[in-house]
């Protein structure tokens, strides 16, 4: 399938799918993108919610943290050492400048917090921006 066929739900899930699935065919392009990965901190635990119990015990023991990025490419670039990007499903994009755009106080604690330390970190609202923004960020010298 196309990263257009992918995302056409609009779904956080459906865009960051296509993003993957573009950067899989850019590869060539941009061999960085092969580093670009997922970190697994939201999403479905379970059907149930004994299920949703013990796998969020599972998680939270293997180091999974609320507020991190969705998604990191571990490629400096300019000032920032690498880049974070939070994916968010495209009607949640703010139509106020003072919006969280869906954001969390956790995930906007840690977009500060990744600043601070030197890195890139973006909230992205379609599959198409943040293939925009990996591009820009993989041509900054």
């Amino acid at each position: 399938m196309t990263p257009e066929q992918l995302a056409k739900s609009g779904t956080e899930h459906a865009h960051q799918t296509a993003l993957f699935a573009w950067c899989a065919l850019s590869v060539g392009k941009h061999p960085e993108l092969k580093w670009f990965h997922a970190i697994p901190n939201g999403g479905s635990r379970g059907d149930t919610q004994r299920s949703q119990r013990i796998n969020g015990g599972m998680m939270k023991a293997e180091g999974v943290k609320k507020g991190v990025a969705d998604c990191f490419l571990p490629v400096k670039r300019g000032s920032w050492s690498g880049l974070y990007i939070e994916m968010k499903k495209p009607d949640l994009k703010p139509k106020r400048q003072d919006s969280k755009g869906g954001l969390s106080d956790e995930q906007i604690a840690f977009g500060k917090f990744v600043q601070d330390q030197g890195f890139g970190w973006i909230t992205c609202y379609s599959w198409i921006e943040a293939k925009e923004i990996l591009e820009r960020y993989l041509e900054i010298s």
